[in-house]
């Protein structure tokens, strides 16, 4: 059993699922009305986290990740600013993702700023697994032997391995935390992901493609 399912490629979603994305920040196929993610029901309010600007002029949502919980990503600088530029906002839409399971809210404005097309439904659909098991994690993952590859028309690929053995499943309803998984090869994945430039400069994730188990990500 691996502490972390993988995020694949999208699945076959209805436009429920985009539609409930907007609601609660995850959907899948399988969404009703009545399906709630933990924070938005019985008229209990949190506000978004406000947008906040970068160095590049761009008016960013906030992303807060629970203090138990933290992405660690290598190589972020290559000396090329447009690559650092790509792999700035792969680490974002990473983490815009972790902040999704593991953060009980209303919405979650940075997924859909830092995904859109099919990355973003196949993000909706991860994050709203978790809450439909009652599950989060704590705990650190690691990012790493990412690299930057600009491709015909504007847009680039983006490679990296994930390590998610330091991570651990926690119920959401009773905040127990399971620490006995061990450690397995589940836990190490490749991403293969393309990424293309919006009108605000914004590098978003479109596609994404992973292998579990990638023994090339394996120490």
């Amino acid at each position: 059993m691996n502490r972390r399912p993988t995020l694949l490629a999208a699945a076959t979603l209805t436009a429920a699922a985009v539609l409930s994305l907007a609601a609660c920040g995850g959907g899948d196929g399988d969404s009703k009305e009545n399906d709630k993610i933990a924070g938005a029901e019985s008229g209990e309010k949190r506000e978004s986290p406000s947008p906040t600007a970068s160095d590049d002029g761009i008016e960013r949502p906030e992303i807060k990740l629970p203090k138990d919980v933290k992405d660690v990503f290598e190589g972020g600088k290559t000396g090329d600013a447009k690559k650092d530029a790509v792999l700035a906002d792969n680490a974002r839409r990473i983490s815009s993702l972790t902040e999704a399971v593991t953060v009980d809210a209303k919405e979650h404005p940075a997924l859909k700023f830092y995904s859109s097309g099919d990355a973003l439904l196949s993000a909706a659909d991860y994050a709203q697994g978790y809450y439909k098991k009652g599950k989060s994690f704590v705990g650190t993952t690691r990012y790493y032997d990412r690299e930057v590859t600009f491709l015909k028309g504007g847009a680039a690929a983006v490679t990296y391995c994930m390590d998610a053995t330091k991570t651990y499943p926690k119920d959401r309803k009773t905040g127990t935390v399971d620490r006995s998984i061990p450690a397995s090869d589940q836990d190490y994945s490749f991403y293969n992901t393309r990424l293309e430039e919006n009108e605000d400069g914004v590098w978003q994730t479109t596609t994404v493609l992973a292998t579990a188990a990638a023994k090339r990500c394996m120490p």
